[in-house]
């Protein structure tokens, strides 16, 4: 009788334990998805606070002075520019815009590309040709060189 009675509990200890495994996992889940929402909350509310800050700082004049002079480099009516380069200082490099950029791909094409797109060779810059500034006519306009569009004469 007592091992009809340990097979009897077996059965009613599976029976609580499937029925209980769905939906532990249900909230397991859920619970995991609310603290990934919370902190994508707390990430827009960042975001939302400096775009306030910075929406504000273009209501100043000041501001956007200083950044009419920062960026596009423009300077008050009487004032001389000078720019300075320093030796060694280089430019940024500029951004290959031929290439696509694949951000939202899976991992798995970040390994495979490398493998299955060839390869760029390295070759050398073409060189450019001088242009020559459009010389005046008889009339004192300017006028555009044949090799640069311009009409002929």
């Amino acid at each position: 009788m007592s091992t009809a009675r340990a097979v009897v509990l077996a059965m009613v200890l599976c029976a609580v334990v499937l029925t209980l495994a769905m939906p532990l996992r249900t909230y397991l889940s859920q619970r995991n998805e609310a603290e990934q929402v919370a902190e994508q909350r707390a990430q827009l509310e960042e975001d939302v606070a400096r775009l306030t800050r910075e929406n504000e700082q273009a209501d100043d004049p000041a501001h956007v002075r200083a950044q009419a002079r920062e960026r596009l480099q423009y300077v008050m009516p009487g004032e001389t520019p000078y720019q300075v380069q320093l030796p060694g200082a280089t430019a940024p490099p500029v951004e290959d815009l031929t290439k696509p950029k694949h951000d939202n791909d899976p991992w798995y094409t970040d390994l495979w590309r490398p493998i299955a797109e060839p390869q760029p060779t390295p070759t050398e810059a073409p060189a450019l040709a001088p242009t020559v500034p459009p010389a005046p006519d008889d009339a004192g306009t300017m006028t555009i060189p044949d090799d640069q569009g311009g009409t002929p004469r």
